[in-house]
């Protein structure tokens, strides 16, 4: 039985050519106009890439400091003892501590977004990784969260750092703004998004990297994108 669209989701659509690739200053700006809720929604980007995760050399995953933040409230919580963990207070960590707060997060309670760790703590941190693996949290060296460089992985987390992995599918998506923010910004952090993609390629990609390219709002439609206005430039 197909689904009914409402009124205010058909209203969104109109004026979207859906097999359209627009360049990307004209999708931000249809995707303003569109974020009607009574929150700020955030704006999403998805990226088709042609890998196949089950590879291992076909993996990709990074980190992308958004050159305009993200307009989120990041939680950081950091595993660190002695001067690394006054390092971490100091840098605006939310939640720092060892053996203690191993306890906390192994009874099930994370208050956190983002969970950072020194070398020195991963045999205690390794211990958690049917707790915080599948929520995405599991530092790993890879995108900075496990690091000696505690106050610059704190202060990016805080400043707009934002993960992606690739999904089974092929597709990796992030929040990179939100509604507020003014075009050119959100044109900007994309950007530095996509670039980032590009850079983590795989050795085991053939063929068209980064395939397709949609960017939406929390309530409102996808419009498809131009690869091409987003990779370099």
């Amino acid at each position: 039985m197909a689904v009914k669209e409402g009124k205010r989701i058909r209203a969104a659509r109109e004026g979207i050519e859906v097999t359209k690739l627009y360049p990307i200053q004209d999708a931000v700006k249809l995707i303003k106009e569109r974020a009607k809720a009574k929150f700020d929604e955030t704006i999403e980007v998805s990226m088709n890439l042609g890998v196949d995760p089950r590879h291992a050399d076909q993996m990709v995953r990074g980190v992308c400091n958004l050159p305009n933040g993200s307009g989120r409230t990041v939680r950081v919580a950091v595993f660190a003892r002695g001067a690394k963990a006054d390092e971490a207070k100091a840098a605006g960590a939310d939640i720092v501590g060892a053996e203690e707060l191993f306890e906390v997060v192994n009874g099930g309670t994370i208050e956190f977004d983002r969970c950072i760790a020194t070398p020195d703590m991963m045999p205690l941190v390794g211990r958690l990784g049917k707790v915080l693996g599948p929520r995405g949290l599991m530092p790993n060296p890879k995108v900075g969260t496990v690091t000696m460089d505690v106050k610059g992985a704190v202060e990016g987390a805080k400043g707009g750092a934002v993960e992606f992995r690739v999904e089974k599918a092929g597709i990796v998506h992030a929040g990179i703004g939100k509604a507020s923010f003014d075009e050119g910004k959100l044109v900007e952090n994309i950007k530095a998004f996509a670039d980032a993609v590009s850079r983590a390629k795989p050795s085991g990609a053939k063929g068209t990297y980064i395939q397709r390219v949609a960017v939406s709002s929390t309530m409102g439609p996808g419009v498809k994108v131009d690869p091409a206005s987003v990779i370099g430039g």
